[in-house]
């Protein structure tokens, strides 16, 4: 039994979560009431994520949001051949955001933003099926980012900012299809690797060419994760010369692609906005993810995910009823990066319809009260994993996945 067919995907999963394989788009009530659209929409301090460029139009000094999401998903696998089936149980995943603004007179303001665009906790049953390639994990990833904004003139814009980013992820797979010790435990490794960081950069630009009409564009920079002296503990290995499998730490590099936002902001009427937002993200950045073991009687590791460019098409619409309350609503379609044949269970997703809806609350002049739910759809998809190695050969790993989530969400918006 070679050592790399054991750990040939042992990282590949928590890579493949951290690097972004699926995108938590959850970065404010109000914009993901309206298909998270928000790019050219001058509503709340959320321009602080979506574009920087748009805080100086703000009309108060000091602009705040908040906010929490609860993310209740559910994924199951069947493979109909074999007669299989499992279903994750999943932890509530509660993604957050924060954002500040502060105008420091009419053509300047500063800003402050912290937010979770990345994070799951995925949990198959512990030895089912695909327990080879995972069992479960737990991913958490911070962005902080300084802000400022400037207004060339009434009617054009531009924001910008340095983003540090810090996480963690602790993930669990079996080593093999087969392999247990002496008791009959499954053999199985635990990755873990905290305080992993790195920096990067957004910019955006705001333009309105009439008073009705705004046009956004926002830039961020792909960032680099650079995970060092990350441990593998490996468990209820058997005492023999085919399987010495000691704990190590290991290196590796795992890249969050870059992604492009246009859009656009029209106000129909006093009561009546729309808003459309185009998102690329550029995940043909993400081929492989390669592992420097510290022992040397590790090999290092290569395994490939030949990512493609994806884009996000979202609608959204607001409706100012009086003075108390907005009503808003939304639709976004994503596509997925993942490619035929390369599809893992850690990342267990397909193209998706997302449907969703919400409304503000003025409690009183400075404070709002923001819901917002959505429901996503994953397109019921056939697929499977190639890659996994077994005895030198590529063995495959597939079935049919249904997928579908369910996340409701709250937040405050306060203006001085």
């Amino acid at each position: 039994m070679k050592r790399l067919f054991l750990l040939g995907l042992l990282i590949l999963a928590t890579a493949s979560t951290y690097a972004g394989g699926y995108r938590v788009s959850l970065q404010g009530q109000r914009s993901l009431a309206m298909g998270h659209t928000g790019v050219a929409v001058v509503n709340n301090a959320e321009l602080a994520f979506f574009n920087p460029a748009g805080l100086v139009y703000l009309e108060n000094k000091i602009n705040a949001a908040v906010g929490v999401s609860a993310v209740f998903s559910d994924v199951v696998w069947q493979n109909e051949q074999y007669g299989e089936f499992a279903r994750t149980d999943s932890p509530v995943g509660t993604p957050f955001y924060a954002y500040f603004s502060y105008k420091l007179s009419d053509k300047f303001t500063l800003g402050f933003a912290a937010y979770t665009p990345y994070g799951s906790s995925v949990e198959w049953p512990t030895d089912w099926a695909g327990s080879h390639l995972i069992n479960n994990i737990d991913l958490k990833a911070i962005y902080v980012q300084a802000l400022a904004s400037y207004k060339i003139s009434d009617k054009l814009s531009v924001g910008a900012g340095p983003i540090y980013v810090n996480g963690s992820v602790n993930f669990n797979r079996n080593l093999s299809r087969n392999l247990t010790d002496l008791e009959g435990n499954r053999s199985n490794v635990t990755v873990e690797a905290k305080g992993v960081h790195a920096f990067g950069w957004s910019a955006g630009l705001m333009y309105s060419p009439i008073d009705s009409l705004r046009i956004g564009v926002n830039y961020r920079s792909e960032i680099t994760m650079k995970a060092e002296d990350g441990s593998a503990d490996f468990m209820n290995v058997p005492n023999s010369p085919l399987t010495p499998f000691n704990d190590t730490t290991f290196d590796a590099e795992l890249p969050l692609p870059a992604e492009l936002t246009v859009g656009l902001s029209y106000q129909l009427n006093e009561k009546w906005l729309f808003a459309f937002d185009y998102n690329r993200t550029f995940w043909d950045t993400y081929e492989s993810l390669d592992l420097d073991f510290a022992d040397p009687n590790i090999p290092d590791s290569k395994n490939p995910r030949n990512y493609k460019n994806s884009s996000i098409y979202r609608l959204g619409l607001q409706y100012t009823a009086n003075e108390t309350f907005q009503l808003r609503a939304g639709y976004y379609f994503d596509q997925s990066p993942v490619q035929s044949g390369y599809f893992a269970p850690e990342t267990p997703r397909n193209d998706s319809n997302n449907f969703t809806g919400g409304l503000s609350i003025n409690v009183t002049d400075k404070v709002a009260i923001d819901a917002a739910f959505l429901y996503s759809r994953f397109e019921e998809v056939d697929e499977s994993y190639d890659y996994y190695q077994e005895n030198g050969q590529n063995v495959s790993f597939g079935g049919t996945y249904k997928s579908s989530a369910f996340v409701p969400g709250l937040g405050v918006t306060i203006k001085i």
